[in-house]
């Protein structure tokens, strides 16, 4: 394989005027002593590759607001499960648990969320008369589904932005990688140089560009998604297991026979 680009290599500078194998030899020591200058290559590059090269980069900005606003909030979530757990199986008295619930005062998401909504309906329909146990029953646990439901729609919030952002971005890389090249052949054609490294090495480097910031775009987001993904689905079974084991003791404490 280097045997090969070697012979090409060789070919094409043979078939190239000796101004342009000098112009091409010099493009190569250049970029080997100075490295890439990526902010010069953004500026030379063509209109559409800008904008293309733009709108990945603002994608960029909103997948990794996304990616800190989330990690807070799941790990807020966490701590939050971690210690309404704690007080509840510690034997602590439920009506207590409810009152400090209820309180408006702060804010209440979360198991401590169904458990509050839980409980809230099952006190009112057990002052109702006429109303057997299994009934009771049934409507605290579509109440507590129904805060389930809201829960885990807030902790999935904005998760298909993210991964929208993680699944398209190499493609919009793609399309400025084909802007790039078809603009450099149009340009080379136009000014009837021949088709050499230094006549085309410009434009090849910044389509080549738009597909790397379209990688760099696309890499994080679709990480972060999976990982939020896999923590919002734990955290949606464990409030799904504490509505069941809740049920449970309410079911025991109102002697129904579901």
């Amino acid at each position: 394989m280097i045997a090969l680009l070697l012979a090409l290599q060789a070919t094409v500078t043979e078939a190239l005027p000796a101004d342009v194998s000098a112009a091409a030899a010099q493009t190569v020591v250049d970029a080997s002593r100075g490295g890439i200058n990526y902010l010069d290559l953004m500026l030379k590059a063509s209109i559409p590759v800008k904008l293309i090269v733009l709108l990945l980069l603002a994608g960029s900005f909103i997948s990794w607001v996304i990616v800190f606003r989330k990690a807070r909030v799941l790990k807020a979530a966490d701590r939050a499960a971690d210690d309404f757990e704690a007080r509840f199986w510690s034997g602590a008295d439920l009506g207590k648990l409810y009152a400090s619930a209820a309180d408006r005062n702060r804010a209440v998401d979360g198991l401590e969320a169904i458990f509050e909504s839980g409980f809230r309906e099952y006190s009112r329909l057990s002052g109702r008369r006429g109303l057997d146990s299994r009934s009771q029953l049934e409507g605290t646990q579509r109440a507590m589904r129904t805060t389930y439901a809201r829960e885990v729609d807030g902790l999935e919030r904005n998760l298909e932005l993210l991964a929208n952002i993680g699944s398209n971005a190499p493609y919009v890389g793609l399309v400025g990688t084909v802007f790039g090249i078809m603009v450099t052949m149009h340009d080379m054609i136009s000014s009837g140089e021949q088709a050499g490294i230094a006549s085309v090495a410009p434009g090849i480097s910044e389509a080549l560009f738009a597909t790397a910031i379209g990688l760099f775009v696309a890499i994080p987001a679709t990480w972060a998604y999976n990982r939020f993904t896999t923590r919002v689905e734990r955290l949606s079974v464990r409030y799904e297991t504490f509505a069941e084991e809740f049920s449970s003791i309410l079911q025991r404490q109102s002697g129904s026979d579901e």
